[in-house]
């Protein structure tokens, strides 16, 4: 079940701080067709509905050379998650864990991140599949997959 504002029993939640630590600058808005936490998918899916990233000004030069990825990972602000959490319930079930042991939407600092497939770019929007946030939610960053810079594993037996 999805949650709103409620505690599952066995959940502990604090106050949360009266200052911040950093400050974010959106850079534009994520399109999905889900308008409700309870519609909205646990994880999203590559063959999932098409989705469009909309990168705002000036930010959108930086977009050059994005399209010879098929994958980006998408850093996204989750603006609806409570942030007082720091033991929860899993909502399929199970022992209850403390929030960092957790895929949960509802941490400190509330920040998503799917690996996307691009489908394509047009301007200043990204078309893009295996999103899993909610219709206008702000976007913080795009990346190329990291597998696409990964350096190969160098033959015989491992080290450090």
């Amino acid at each position: 079940m999805v949650r709103l504002n409620e505690l599952r029993p066995n959940e502990a939640a604090v106050d949360p701080p009266n200052r911040f630590d950093a400050g974010l600058t959106f850079i534009g808005v994520i399109r999905t067709p889900w308008s409700s936490r309870r519609d909205c998918p646990r994880q999203g899916r590559l063959d999932g509905p098409l989705c469009r990233i909309e990168v705002h000004e000036p930010w959108v030069a930086a977009l050059e050379g994005i399209e010879r990825f098929e994958r980006l990972e998408v850093l996204y602000w989750l603006h609806e998650s409570r942030r007082d959490l720091v033991r929860q319930a899993p909502g399929g079930g199970g022992d209850p864990r403390g929030t960092f042991a957790l895929r949960s939407p509802v941490r400190p600092n509330p920040i998503g991140l799917a690996l996307v497939a691009m489908v394509g770019r047009e301007g200043a929007v990204l078309n893009v599949r295996g999103l899993d946030c909610l219709d206008r939610t702000p976007l913080i960053d795009l990346k190329p997959d990291r597998c696409a810079f990964s350096p190969r594993a160098a033959g015989g037996a491992g080290g450090l």
